[in-house]
């Protein structure tokens, strides 16, 4: 039987969601039709462009870049900061949506996710394109943004043509259109071939996925090791990998990001991973749970994953308890390589915190709730920025370039 997946990418999904939460709220003007970026505190030269309007595209503004950079290629342009809890929530409404259609969603990001819809025929009929044109409308209808909509035999394929064109369409990559739609593209848009390996592939005189899926794989293997297998399988455009969706049982809360660039350094790595601490802690305490098992996960550039985790004696849903101890599984367990993804996981989720009082003082765990509870409610109605922790302050989300 023939696979047919989805693969649903929301277009500029945080100025996008911004824009919808600023005309909720009574903005007067559509950010997505103004210069402007999404990015972080705009008085901070090491703050970063997260997102970007197309008319602040114009300018030459590229996601990644230092705002103060930005600013100085477009004086008019607006910077938002942004608004995680409600991106959540978006996100959440999305995938609610979606599982009208198939139960086989997994969602990849907190934007973009794959639908398996192998074997509905008899509820949609064989048009998959006329389907894809369908959610794709009612989204932009009920949600007020916009997305993209691949759709492939596999995972691959399917992202690879949700990315052909933006904004607001749907593209097919079907097994024998590889030939025609895949292979004239730059090695560079492979998906999951970074910009690193994509410069040492041009070096070998390797420039488009057909020159990719012509090289002999011993040479790949020479200068990849195992990333040669995934690129000489991608190029052809296979994919046996499955949409796995996410348990409805709440065995772990985890998020991850893939990086605008490969980062080496340290300090830029710890404030990704704070970052992302505040999140998963976020939705544990929404939950009403505790974590007792953290992890920190990882992908260098040679695709390769590693992670490394630590069970506590006691489950927590304090911030800066859990990031104490994401600081020190990173310490220990980071090989120093260039990583492309970095997350954290928390996992052995508990409906109660089981601290001891011989360690605790109850008083003391009454604060740090009473302390969590406070922050949460101003992040939840002002969103992510709003306040900081003064310990934690210098750690807070921005990357340097």
């Amino acid at each position: 039987m023939q696979r047919i997946i989805f693969h649903i990418d929301v277009n500029n999904a945080f100025l996008s969601w911004t824009a919808v939460y600023l005309l909720k709220h009574g903005y007067k003007q559509d950010i997505r039709k103004i210069p402007s970026v999404i990015g972080g505190d705009e008085k901070s030269r090491h703050g970063i462009v997260l997102a970007k309007s197309p008319i602040a595209k114009k300018y030459g503004i590229v996601t990644a870049e230092t705002l103060y950079s930005a600013r100085n290629k477009c004086k008019s342009l607006q910077v938002f900061p942004p608004n995680y809890t409600f991106y959540k929530e978006q996100s959440e409404k999305l995938m609610n949506y979606l599982s009208r259609y198939t139960p086989t969603i997994e969602q990849y990001s907190i934007d973009e996710c794959f639908l398996d819809l192998t074997g509905t025929t008899l509820l949609y009929g064989n048009d998959y394109v006329k389907l894809a044109h369908k959610i794709k409308d009612e989204i932009k209808e009920n949600f007020g943004f916009t997305v993209n909509v691949g759709i492939g035999e596999n995972k691959l394929c399917a992202k690879m043509a949700s990315d052909f064109e933006k904004p607001d369409k749907v593209h097919t990559l079907y097994m024998n259109e590889i030939e025609t739609k895949l292979w004239p593209l730059k090695v560079g848009d492979l998906f999951m071939l970074g910009k690193s390996s994509a410069k040492k592939l041009n070096e070998l005189g390797i420039y488009t996925i057909k020159d990719l899926k012509d090289t002999d794989i011993n040479i790949l293997r020479k200068y990849f090791k195992s990333g040669a297998d995934y690129f000489k399988e991608a190029s052809l455009g296979i994919d046996y990998s499955k949409v796995e969706p996410r348990s409805s049982k709440n065995k772990c809360i985890s998020i991850s990001r893939t990086l605008p660039y490969d980062v080496s350094k340290k300090e830029e790595l710890l404030k990704i991973l704070f970052s992302e601490t505040e999140e998963v802690s976020y939705t544990l305490r929404s939950q009403k749970l505790y974590a007792k098992t953290i992890a920190v996960t990882y992908r260098n550039n040679l695709f390769k994953n590693y992670s490394h985790q630590i069970t506590m004696n006691n489950a927590t849903n304090v911030t800066e308890e859990i990031y104490k101890q994401v600081k020190n599984i990173f310490e220990k367990s980071w090989k120093e390589d260039p990583i492309r993804n970095i997350g954290v996981r928390l996992a052995d989720l508990k409906s109660v915190s089981e601290k001891q009082l011989t360690l605790f003082s109850e008083d003391d765990i009454k604060v740090d709730d009473k302390v969590e509870k406070v922050m949460d409610s101003i992040i939840k109605k002002y969103g992510k920025g709003s306040v900081i922790r003064a310990s934690k302050k210098e750690e807070s989300y921005k990357i340097k370039k």
